[in-house]
């Protein structure tokens, strides 16, 4: 058995360990680029709190999910403010754009050079100027991946920009300054997170640590996702969420994904659907037919008894039948009132692109089996 593991340079996990950010950036830098999400607002406390600190250069919203011409332009900030240090307070959109921002600071040449797909995919040349991640929702687990993932308007795909060196210098998981996110944001985010744990658990990548992390996580999801969803000013869910979001992007940084994200992420580059929906709608969809394949004869049952273990940690029914799994994913996405695909935008005529682009995506690779083009054309169909 040969693998590796790599983790954020130092993780700080506790409620109003936020407190903590301007001394925290005053030891890392002199002057930092703050790049912040669409609601800003929801935390003008803690952005307040950077500013009179004197460290605050420049504020850089990103009101979406971010762009290739967003990076470019918050690089262009960042040194025009003469900034040293990259704060993200946000969002996996805020937290990917400052990774990415972090690495063209240091790095010559254009963005598109270290893309994949769509670019060169050069390695970075330079370390990557000191980022400090602090995420208020708990869902995308960036915080804690060596990517940054964006939109290539010009190639209508999401990509990413990929290196060990993305990891955070510091991240901050403040548990408490996910109280305030609305039911659906809730929702959206915590699905995302479930989604990530479940993929990367049974990845073909997966490894004895990031399995660990996956079981955590899950166990956390299944007991407080619905929980924070319907009592949002309760601290324990929104702690157990914040974890199980902060355990996702761990292991899914070391293990990877599967199907649910290959067609999610070639979903995003064609239309402004909210990805931890998009995952949602596949999830259930995607589980099924992977579990239909793996009940082949000659199929490796390592992946098949993974499911079996999940169906038990989320169902809490110690039957064996990882068919339970899928209606427990259905079950909790009525009640957690995810949109279906259609009601997101997406029609049968968008099926050919979306599956095109998913057979390229790198998270294709971890699914547990190889899915063809007409079970991915009726995972879609499912997903309407």
């Amino acid at each position: 058995m040969r693998f590796e593991f790599v983790l954020p340079g130092r993780i700080v996990f506790g409620n109003g360990c936020s407190g903590d950010l301007p001394s925290l950036a005053k030891e890392m830098g002199s002057r930092c680029i703050l790049v912040t999400g669409s609601s800003p607002e929801r935390l003008h406390g803690l952005v307040e709190e950077l500013g009179s600190s004197g460290i605050l250069g420049r504020v850089f919203r990103v009101e979406r999910e971010p762009t290739t011409d967003d990076v470019r332009r918050g690089v262009l900030e960042a040194r025009q403010a003469e900034c040293d240090l990259v704060v993200s307070i946000g969002g996996g959109s805020a937290i990917d754009t400052g990774k990415a921002v972090s690495a063209m600071l240091t790095n010559p040449g254009d963005l598109e050079d270290y893309l994949e797909v769509v670019g060169k995919a050069r390695p970075l040349a330079n370390p990557c100027a000191p980022l400090i991640a602090v995420p208020p929702t708990a869902g995308t687990g960036s915080e804690a991946t060596k990517n940054a993932v964006l939109i290539s308007k010009e190639h209508g795909v999401k990509v990413s920009l990929r290196s060990i060196m993305l990891l955070p210098a510091l991240v901050l998981v403040d548990p408490a300054l996910t109280l305030s996110l609305p039911p659906r944001l809730t929702a959206c985010t915590g699905l995302d997170a479930l989604t990530q744990l479940l993929e990367a658990f049974v990845s073909r990548a997966s490894n004895p640590m990031t399995d660990c992390l996956c079981r955590e996580g899950l166990s956390r999801a299944a007991g407080s996702l619905l929980a924070a969803y319907r009592t949002g000013d309760a601290i324990e869910p929104r702690a157990d969420m914040s974890l199980a979001s902060l355990l996702s992007g761990m292991a899914l940084a070391n293990a990877g994904l599967g199907a649910v994200h290959g067609l999610a992420a070639a979903i995003g580059g064609l239309y402004r659907a909210p990805h931890g929906f998009v995952c949602a709608s596949l999830l259930a969809g995607v589980v099924e037919a992977n579990i239909l394949s793996l009940c082949r004869p000659g199929e490796p049952s390592r992946a098949i008894d993974k499911y079996t273990e999940a169906s038990r940690i989320l169902t809490g029914d110690s039957q064996e039948d990882p068919a339970d799994l899928v209606r427990w994913i259905k079950r909790l996405c009525r009640e957690l009132e995810a949109p279906s695909l259609s009601e997101l935008g997406v029609d049968k005529a968008g099926f050919e692109p979306i599956v095109a682009r998913a057979l390229r995506s790198s998270s294709m690779r971890g699914n547990p089996v190889v899915l063809s083009e007409d079970e991915l054309m009726d995972i879609l169909a499912g997903a309407l």
